[in-house]
């Protein structure tokens, strides 16, 4: 299916990232992790010194960076050829995305990228504004959400199997709350359910159920 693009948007700790990797394995598709390049910038502007209000300044350190993905499973994030899968994971750089992701430069950069990366097809896509933005025509377009105490509950035992530094559950669900309010409220293409999108609970669901469910909505081709 070279030309199918499935987006799927959501708040973090939905599961979008796991859902959308297990689609492009099983569909042949390439699989672009949006967020991945927000925390690659992030890491940019921190080792720049940088700081979460520097919006115009991250944006043009955006335009001069070289963000890609290498061969794998998962496939390793690359700034300017580094590889820096594992320092974009941590929860410092994951805060700074966020707020860095709130500043219409910063988005406007990113969404230039990723909208030329996915204009072929053949992609799994995954955010916070990829249904709305960066493929408003995606063949499937898909809304996965979940109880905030479910999503801090997933990301806190990932990050403990992970063997990264898990904050305590309560201050995890507090950054994952402000993290929702903040990409909700945003004025540059906040989070939200896009026209023509489906909306999945994927609270008591199995990775496999929600990835058949998706599946059930790709449209047959005559």
């Amino acid at each position: 299916m070279p030309k199918l693009v499935i987006a799927i948007d959501g708040p973090a700790g939905a599961g979008k990232s796991t859902v959308a990797k297990a689609l492009a394995k099983e569909l042949g598709l390439k699989y672009l992790d949006t967020g991945a390049m927000y925390r690659a910038v992030a890491l940019a502007a921190s080792r720049e010194g940088l700081k979460a209000d520097d919006g115009e300044r991250t944006a043009e350190v955006a335009s001069h960076t070289e963000i890609s993905f290498g061969e794998g499973d998962p496939p390793p994030i690359l700034l300017n050829g580094e590889d820096v899968s594992s320092q974009i994971r941590t929860p410092e750089i994951a805060e700074l995305a966020s707020a860095l992701s709130t500043h219409s430069a910063v988005r406007k950069e990113l969404v230039k990228r990723q909208q030329a990366l996915v204009a072929e097809g053949g992609f799994t896509l995954e955010g916070r504004d990829v249904t709305t933005v960066v493929a408003p025509n995606a063949q499937v377009k898909v809304y996965l959400t979940a109880s905030l105490e479910e999503r801090a509950t997933r990301r806190h035992v990932e990050m403990q199997e992970k063997g990264m530094s898990a904050p305590e559950y309560d201050d995890l669900r507090r950054q994952m709350q402000t993290r929702d309010h903040r990409d909700i409220t945003r004025d540059e293409s906040p989070l939200s359910v896009a026209p023509g999108a489906t909306l999945i609970e994927s609270g008591g669901m199995t990775i496999d159920q929600v990835v058949q469910k998706i599946k059930w909505l790709i449209p047959i081709e005559d």
